[in-house]
Parts: structure tokens; C-alpha cells; sequence
């Protein structure tokens, strides 16, 4: 009989520190055209691209970036204003939102084998909500909205909260998300960044922001759980 004299190493599992939109649900489109028509009510006409490569971002950054493209100068009011009704035509839109394929059996696979996982949005409570619902998690998920930190992406604090939540190193965890904000706000946090494709930007761009990996979906990347260091518990 031979026995193994390699020395054993316990290594945990890693961490998962997710995105919402465009990452587990398929709703960016539905967050750009409420921004448009929320810019257009306030006297902003802005072409659908323009909004789309802002997904993602804090949105008091993504008004301040468009208020410069634009040269439009906003007022506090107006601003006050611009977010209450992106909220109110998003959630008009929320009966076309589902989850991305593969979204909810990635989550569960998680669960079943005790990786540990958050989801990180720079959505407010009020519009991240109900999507969530649709993703059909255990009560006690950690979840960090933008109402709950001081600054949300690229900054690292819904990261660096969610990770805190579920007391795991930032460093020993994955952010996956599908915009090039989730990825930087991952290199600062300390994570390596898993990019999808699922919100619209293209492989080069996430790869660019530091993607360790890219996978078209949530299916896909759960096809390839091996790759960012997951193995059944035993």
C-alpha cells in the first residue's frame, strides 16, 4: 500500500461577487431607454449609445459625465428629478426583464456547494428589487445596492461591502460583471474580474478593463466553473 506524502493545503473556496444588470438579468436595455426618456422629459435628447456605454456607472457619475458630453448644465432639482423618473419608467418596463440563461442554475450550483456569493448593483433598492425577485435566492442573501454605500462604480465600495457582508477577502474573490465600470471597480477592490457579454460590450473592451476570464452568459460560465478555481465540496 502506497500512501500519498504530498502535504495537504486547505484552500477555500472563492468568492463570488456579482453584478445585477446585464450580469444575472437581462435588463440594460430597459435601464437605457428609461434614462433616455427621463433625459428627454427634462430637455436632454440623448442617442441610445451615448446612455449604454454609461450602464453600470454610479449614476450621479453617469449624469455627471453626460452633462459634460452634452454641455448641458443640470440643477439639483433637475437632477433629483432625472432619477425619480428613470426609476418610475424602469419599473413600467420590469414585466420584460427575466434572468440571463443560465443565471439561476449558476446561483443554485453555488449554494448547493457552499461558494459563497453576493450580488453587488449600483441600482437603487427601489429598481434592483424586483429583479432580484426574479432570481429566486435564499432570504439571507447578501446583496449591496447603491442606497447602502458612499460611492458605487468604478469605485470599489459595493465590492469591498459585499465582501465585508460575507466575510470573505476581496483578494480570494471573483467579481463578475458586464460592464467595463464592474472590472475597474474590481482591480481597486482587489478581485480578479470574470467579464460577460451579456450587457452588451465586447470581449477586447471587458478584456481591456481586466478580465481574467470573459464568458458570453451566465451558462456559459457555469459550463467552465473550473476555470475560476471551483470544485465540489467533498
Amino acid at each position: 500500500m502506497t500512501t500519498d506524502s504530498r502535504p495537504h493545503v486547505d484552500v477555500p473556496q472563492p468568492a463570488f461577487l456579482f453584478d445585477l444588470d446585464g450580469t444575472l438579468v437581462d435588463s440594460v436595455y430597459q435601464h437605457v431607454t428609461a434614462w433616455q426618456e427621463a433625459l428627454a422629459e427634462c430637455g436632454v435628447p440623448l442617442s441610445v449609445w451615448r446612455i449604454h456605454r454609461r450602464i453600470g456607472m454610479s449614476g450621479g457619475l453617469f449624469l455627471n459625465a453626460l452633462q459634460r458630453e452634452t454641455g448641458h448644465e443640470l440643477d439639483t432639482e433637475t437632477l433629483e428629478r432625472l432619477f425619480s423618473l428613470h426609476a418610475e419608467h424602469y419599473l413600467r418596463r420590469i414585466g420584460g426583464v427575466v434572468p440571463l440563461p443560465g443565471a439561476t442554475e449558476l446561483l443554485s450550483y453555488l449554494q448547493d456547494h457552499e461558494v459563497p456569493f453576493a450580488i453587488a448593483t449600483s441600482g437603487s433598492r427601489v429598481t434592483a428589487s424586483p429583479a432580484i425577485e426574479l432570481l429566486d435566492l435564499p432570504p439571507d442573501t447578501v446583496v449591496v445596492t447603491r442606497d447602502l454605500v458612499e460611492r458605487a462604480k468604478p469605485d470599489p465600495h459595493l465590492f469591498l461591502a459585499a465582501a465585508s457582508l460575507l466575510k470573505v477577502d476581496p483578494r480570494q474573490s471573483f467579481v463578475v460583471g458586464d460592464s467595463v465600470w464592474d472590472l475597474l471597480a474590481a482591480q481597486r477592490a482587489g478581485s480578479m474580474g470574470v467579464g460577460l457579454l451579456s450587457g452588451g460590450y465586447g470581449r477586447a473592451e471587458l478584456q481591456a478593463a481586466g478580465a481574467y476570464r470573459v464568458y458570453a452568459d451566465p451558462a456559459d460560465m457555469l459550463d467552465h466553473l473550473e476555470e475560476v478555481g471551483v470544485r465540489p465540496a467533498t
